[in-house]
């Protein structure tokens, strides 16, 4: 289940006031827009947000805004900002696959991207959608999705990428198809006039032209070192010895502006910008949290600051959030870090986890939580209150931060142990998740089994059912060594495959393992028997993890051919998908009591459910669907053979089919041989043919005579 997404983050910046405009660039941005993409890749500080923001308020076409971050590097969180965005544009669009991402088993990333350039593609106005900060989640997965939104973009959306680094997609492609704008460095920098015109008219500095000549020349039309500059020369008496003095590239440019710069600001308000660094989102309260300096009114020093034009961006129209321009957040943080002692820092740290979390930001709360070296905190965040939090969107950052830790310190509290073991699962690693399960066991056998030690046995075997669940496709036998193949093959396919990896890729293989596997009696055996310990242990709280648990269990009960228990287990799935209102689970367990009734022949009941699933469902797009899909019109077939034919005039058909002469008929079924003819009159006419094999041919071609397969319900060989 994924956190919900900052709705800071979907506001589109305002242009600040006596702005630069850049019409030279907008006017080759407006060039392009019939292309597919547009990417503006430079360093920090060249203006690329502020160039996007002057050429949507000049353009005539609605825009949706995405501002990205390191957390949303996950693709089940980056599609849940994606869409979150676009509903900015219309509130119903993309609504199912908002419920399906914040599933405990999402679909595949492939199937949510279909459904949602369908959607995309239904939406009459032509419009741009704005991802900023792309270099926060340039990383193999989100590649993969970003390409294929590319490559499938419908003709009316327009998708606008800034960042500080080219995506990993081949750009070469769009490139010679004629379907790629591209602004660089070279691009974004001032020229002399535009240089001249921020100096002077935006800055209000009346410099001589020889002064803006030898700024723009030392910083290379570099927008924030010109931004920085003009704030260390405001106030400042011997303008032309601060400007002569500028040498060096561009890191030293900038620390000796950064210096300036806090130089020239108060005390108080030089302790708030070092304090408040370590926040990637600012509002009045939680400045005033991390800051804890009574003398000090953080919303009134932010509006301040934003009226200074001291690199800070509102980030929602009631300038209420804000944040820092990134460069100046970055050297604001290394000036921290060099003046002020750890503890310090680790302290600032942990008042932002506190006021994060008592605010509704868990993820944000154990971000900071982990940074402040308090191991027991984080520790207590991460396992969420019995729904983990890399189960809702933390995955990345969970994992990067229990790596990190001393096995000392896991063997100390070992739920690190088991969401060690749960988070590599999750990214598609299940080869080193048994070691961390072991690990947990052995620690937690020698400690009193409380209902806390009960929850972790659960969820670890919760995680071993998933694994198993992966090793229940292809062939019999069973055991560590099959298992262990299995698991390699799985962790190969979610590694180095498409863009439906890690934890939907997860979901997509045990169902496609489920649906076809013939075989695998030990396998299917080892899923039930952690599935049912799982939910014995699992706590009331950790509905969602249970609800995952008792699908499995149905799932290979099914396969075990044990219907009663498969029953009572889909059962459990759809009574607890109704109340946590997620409804993916619920489509798949009633899509199995479906198949269970048509193997019982209850033909009725067989199609109630799975209409109700497919109701259910409605747009989202689950693989399972199709089985539903499938069952149905297995039932029409039924249906078909019923009606089209009588019971008797269908076992002649059969016979005819198996090459029987009407003797050899009569004497199979002890009819007259005259009696044999008229069955054969009555199967002509009902078929419209005259001959034996037109007969059997158009008997096929309506599936009355189709090798219709029933079900998985297969009894253990």
């Amino acid at each position: 289940m994924t956190a919900p997404i900052m709705a800071t983050k979907l506001y589109i910046p305002a242009l600040r006031p006596h702005a630069v405009l850049r019409r030279r660039l907008t006017e080759r941005l407006n060039r392009g827009i019939y292309r597919k993409l547009t990417l503006i890749a430079a360093p920090a500080g060249y203006g690329k947000t502020t160039l996007v923001c002057e050429w949507l308020e000049s353009c005539e076409r609605e825009a949706a805004w995405l501002s990205l971050e390191e957390e949303d590097g996950d693709p089940i969180r980056f599609l849940t900002g994606l869409i979150s965005s676009l509903q900015t544009l219309g509130e119903g669009l993309g609504q199912n696959l908002l419920a399906a991402l914040q599933s405990p088993q999402p679909p595949p990333i492939e199937s949510i991207l279909t459904v949602l350039l369908n959607e995309i593609a239904a939406i009459s106005v032509p419009f741009i959608l704005v991802l900023d900060d792309y270099h926060a989640v340039n990383v193999k997965e989100i590649n993969d999705v970003l390409f294929f939104l590319i490559t499938h973009l419908p003709p009316r959306i327009h998708i606008v990428i800034t960042t500080r680094e080219s995506p990993d997609i081949p750009l070469a492609k769009f490139r010679v198809r004629d379907q790629l704008t591209e602004l660089y460095a070279a691009d974004l920098k001032f020229t002399s006039s535009e240089a001249e015109l921020f100096l002077n008219e935006s800055m209000a500095l009346n410099l001589s032209a020889k002064q803006v000549s030898v700024l723009e020349s030392r910083t290379e039309g570099w927008i924030a070192g010109l931004h920085l500059a003009a704030i260390s020369i405001q106030g400042e008496e011997d303008t032309d010895r601060l400007i002569e003095s500028f040498t060096g590239d561009h890191r030293f440019v900038l620390d000796y502006l950064m210096e300036e710069v806090l130089r020239q600001q108060p005390q108080a308000v030089r302790n708030f910008l070092l304090r408040t660094s370590i926040l990637d989102r600012l509002c009045g309260p939680l400045c005033d949290a991390v800051v804890h300096d009574s003398s000090v009114c953080g919303h009134e020093v932010l509006i301040d600051l934003n009226a200074q034009n001291l690199f800070i961006v509102p980030l929602d129209n009631e300038r209420k959030w804000y944040r820092y321009h990134h460069l100046f957040a970055d050297l604001l943080r290394k000036r921290l870090l060099e003046s002020t002692a750890k503890s310090e820092v680790a302290e600032l740290h942990e008042r932002a986890s506190f006021w994060h979390e008592q605010n509704g930001g868990e993820i944000e709360a154990f971000r900071h939580a982990s940074q402040s070296r308090d191991i027991e905190r984080a520790a207590h965040l991460l396992e969420g209150g019995g729904m983990p939090l890399h189960l809702r969107g933390a995955g990345g950052a969970a994992l990067k931060w229990l790596e990190g830790l001393p096995a000392q310190e896991l063997n100390a509290r070992p739920a690190l142990w088991v969401m060690y073991g749960s988070s590599l699962l999750m990214s598609g690693r299940p080869t080193g998740v048994e070691d961390k399960l072991q690990a947990a066991e052995s620690i937690l056998a020698g400690t009193e089994q409380g209902e806390r030690a009960a929850g972790l046995t659960g969820l670890i075997a919760a995680t071993r059912a998933t694994l198993a669940s992966l090793a229940l496709g292809g062939g019999a036998g069973g055991g560590s060594e099959r298992l262990e193949v299995k698991l390699r093959e799985a962790e190969a396919a979610l590694q180095d495959g498409g863009i439906d990896d890690k934890t939907d890729g997860l979901v997509g293989r045990i169902a496609l393992a489920g649906s076809t596997a013939p075989h695998g009696r030990q396998t299917a055996e080892q899923v039930i028997l952690q599935c049912r310990r799982a939910l014995l242990y699992l706590r009331p709280e950790q509905l969602p993890i249970r609800t995952a648990a008792a699908w499995m269990l149905g799932v290979a009960c099914q396969l075990s051919g044990d219907s009663a228990a498969a029953r009572e287990a889909f059962d459990e799935v759809v009574v607890n998908s109704t109340i946590m209102d997620q409804p993916l689970l619920a489509v798949v367990a009633l899509i199995g009591l479906g198949q269970l009734d048509e193997a019982e022949d209850k033909v009725n009941a067989a199609g109630e459910r799975y209409r109700e699933a497919l109701k259910l469902a409605g747009n989202l797009p689950l693989p399972a669907v199709r089985e539903a899909q499938i069952g149905l019109e297995r039932l029409e077939q039924r249906d078909r053979k019923n009606t089209l034919l009588s019971p008797r005039e269908y076992e002649v058909l059969q016979l005819i089919a198996e090459g029987l002469s009407n003797r050899e008929i009569g004497e199979r079924l002890f009819l007259s041989l005259d009696t044999v003819k008229g069955h054969n009159r009555r199967i002509f006419e009902k078929l419209q043919v005259q001959r034996r094999t037109e007969a059997i041919a158009r008997a096929k071609q309506l599936n009355v005579l189709s090798d219709t397969p029933k079900p998985h319900t297969s009894k253990p060989h």
